[in-house]
């Protein structure tokens, strides 16, 4: 007899549903399962036999075919097992057919017929159609994250019985309520680091607030030991809190990489990703013969943080352009052509030379001008062009590492940083556009307007420096920010000359 239940794949961020189909025959016991399974999927095999017997039902002798359908894309991962338990007991007659046709199941079983969590079940969720289901039945680990979607009911299950117990009106079991806003709200992080732990860097802690403010990219360059990658982990804690609707996106991806790990089901804190700088293009970018999302995907609403920036590959960093220009990454395949959003800050650091001393008075520096000329060459002109805001980070002074006055806290910070989103908020609000770091041609004519002596020391700059274009509309989008710190509507001739402050390593490493 057929059977059919249904679950749901993932490709890329997307979900979509898969059609299990069983059906047995008389003949020597065996399973056969089809439409492009995985080794994952393969394997169910003998997990659904065992947690069906152990869970007081009879494993159906005869031969079993189970298709997957459409059968001309690849399945992967446990997350069918529950759905083709189901289908196989309904083949056998032990479950009526007509239950499974109005419920979507998702879960990995275990040999004793419990169900364990699987990835992705948010944008599973979000893709499950109420007007076809009436209802997501979800392993209990995945409910508060899967009613994040506010779409459909999500009913929650421990086992494999309670599961058809509860299909055959003999068990309740109460749908997973989860508020989004609320859940955010009071499961946001209490960071442990504080900018108040920085000693000195004046100039850097001003610089990393307005890349905070306006979601500007950093880069920090100076010697060993001068705080680069302290002040890098101490930048989400002046970042301003993420929407609900940013939360959503933020915890759609990490769902799919199997990153929601707290027992909220949401992602509460903007991500900070730190990869090596040996890792590929494609962990960077994403990839692989089933696109998943890579590292600038998974820092999306957050920050991806490059240490030991000129250490990476020249043509790692080359990828790095287009994602940061575009704020989205297109993975093409010879079947498929995925895109995953992508807009993080980039914050690097980096030393001036291959020992690191060349700025620095506490160490002679060892390197040739050739070594240094090389190691500065890793970092390409356009992608320098494609970094709002160069910090140099000197080594800390006698007197400035004995100081024990209290400085200024994070909270502080947060307050003006937050404030100055919101006026964005509001200049932005018909557009995509969310910072003043991501305005466009036409956004910058319209709210970067200078009077006569802003235009006169921009000419004079550009002139001196040898700025691009796009240098030139750094400057203004930074001269943005900092007049949005300020509170003041005009950019004025100030603000022009601290942003331009920030691009003195165009002539450097151009």
């Amino acid at each position: 007899m057929l059977a059919k239940a249904i679950s749901f794949a993932l490709c890329g961020l997307e979900a979509y549903p898969i059609t299990i189909e069983t059906d047995i025959t008389s003949g020597l016991p065996f399973i056969t399962i089809v439409g492009l399974p995985d080794n994952a999927v393969k394997e169910s095999r003998e997990r659904i036999r065992l947690a069906i017997k152990n869970s007081g039902f009879t494993f159906p002798g005869g031969r079993i075919t189970i298709n997957l359908a459409p059968a001309d894309v690849k399945k992967e991962g446990p997350g069918f097992d529950l759905a083709i338990a189901l289908s196989v007991l309904a083949s056998d007659n032990q479950i009526p057919t007509q239950l499974l046709s109005n419920y979507a199941f998702l879960g990995e079983l275990a040999l004793d017929g419990q169900i364990r969590p699987i990835n992705g079940a948010l944008p599973i969720a979000l893709a499950c159609d109420p007007k076809v289901f009436h209802g997501l039945i979800v392993p209990v680990e995945n409910s508060r994250e899967a009613a994040l979607a506010n779409t459909i009911a999500i009913y929650p299950a421990k086992n494999i019985k309670e599961v058809i117990n509860f299909l055959s009106n003999t068990q309740s079991i109460p749908p997973a309520a989860c508020e989004g806003a609320s859940l955010l709200n009071h499961n946001r992080r209490r960071y442990s680091m504080d900018f108040a732990d920085v000693k000195g860097q004046s100039h850097v802690k001003r610089g990393l607030e307005i890349a905070a403010a306006g979601g500007h990219n950093v880069l920090m360059i100076g010697p060993p030991g001068s705080g680069k990658t302290m002040l890098a982990k101490r930048l989400p804690t002046i970042l301003p809190d993420m929407t609900l609707t940013e939360a959503l996106e933020t915890t759609k991806i990490h769902s799919i990489m199997g990153l929601v790990k707290n027992t909220s089901g949401i992602v509460t804190s903007r991500p900070f990703r730190s990869p090596h700088h040996t890792a590929s293009d494609i962990a960077l970018i994403g990839g692989g013969s089933n696109p998943k999302p890579g590292e600038v995907t998974l820092a999306h609403n957050g920050i991806l943080f490059l240490d030991e920036l000129g250490e990476f590959s020249k043509h790692v960093l080359e990828v790095l352009r287009q994602p940061m220009e575009d704020l989205n990454v297109t993975v093409a395949r010879a079947n498929r052509s995925l895109s995953f959003p992508c807009g993080f800050m980039l914050v690097a650091a980096m030393n001036p030379c291959p020992c690191g001393w060349l700025t620095s008075n506490l160490k002679p520096c060892q390197c040739s001008p050739l070594d240094i000329k090389k190691y500065l060459a890793r970092i390409s002109g356009p992608l320098i062009d494609r970094i709002d805001i160069h910090l140099q980070t000197p080594a800390l002074k006698t007197h400035e590492l004995l100081n024990h006055l209290p400085t200024e806290n994070s909270l502080e910070i947060k307050k003006r940083t937050a404030k100055a989103r919101q006026v964005q908020l509001g200049r932005f609000k018909s557009s995509s556009v969310h910072t003043n770091a991501q305005m466009t041609t036409g956004h910058i004519k319209e709210f970067c307007e200078l009077d006569d002596n802003g235009r006169d020391l921009l000419k004079k700059a550009i002139e001196t420096l040898g700025l691009s274009a796009r240098a030139h509309d750094k400057i203004l989008k930074i001269a943005r920010t900092i007049a949005d710190l300020a509170g003041s509507e005009d950019i004025e001739s100030a603000h022009i000359a601290e942003a331009i402050g920030y691009r003195a390593l165009d002539r450097n490493l151009g």
